[in-house]
């Protein structure tokens, strides 16, 4: 029952869906423009800096909120999983919008940066530097989510939040396939073009 209420809670939590709304308050329809994705990336494209760090911030805070009320309702490691991963998929398949939500980054490092922020940090790290590099948004967030399971297990974080971290990778890399083919096929958007 508790489990249920954990994954529920998580769920919901996740589903606000910050980056549509802040973007609604100027006019824009995320679904309808540049990556039609709903999340801080395409409202940097779309809607300015301020907008997309508010909705980063926002979509990391529920990551966070999630992990909170688990260990609230349950204390340890997997209760903060469980809901940390839930969280994560109430932001992906939102069912305020037709269950079309973003790619669960920035709420990933909202559940990671509590219940594992070495291993957080590691990946932080990594995205900056790839995307500095590449230029690439996309490039950052799934070679980040790489990091962040390598750097788990590499330090020895409890079984659960290794197996939680490989799950989370697994969501962001899959929910990335579009942007993957399209690097490959150089048609990715950099980070800077505008639509």
């Amino acid at each position: 029952m508790v489990t249920a209420a954990i994954l529920a809670c998580g769920f919901l939590l996740g589903s606000i869906p910050f980056a549509h709304l802040l973007s609604r308050r100027k006019g824009i329809d995320l679904r309808l423009v540049g990556s039609r994705n709903v999340g801080a990336a395409n409202v940097l494209r779309t809607s300015g800096t301020g907008r997309a760090i508010a909705a980063m911030c926002l979509d990391a805070a529920k990551g966070c909120a999630a992990v909170g009320l688990a260990r609230g309702l349950a204390p340890g490691s997997d209760a903060a999983v469980i809901g940390g991963l839930a969280s994560m998929l109430g932001h992906v398949y939102t069912p305020w919008l037709g269950f079309r939500g973003g790619k669960g980054v920035a709420t990933g490092a909202g559940v990671f940066a509590l219940v594992a922020p070495a291993a957080l940090a590691v990946a932080a790290v990594v995205f900056v530097v790839t995307v500095a590099v590449t230029r690439f948004i996309s490039a950052g967030s799934v070679v980040g989510s790489v990091a962040l399971m390598v750097a788990s297990v590499s330090f020895g974080d409890p079984v659960v939040v290794q197996v939680g971290s490989g799950v989370a990778m697994g969501l962001i890399v899959f929910r990335h396939r579009g942007n993957l083919a399209r690097l490959r096929a150089g048609t990715e958007r950099a980070l800077g073009v505008r639509s």
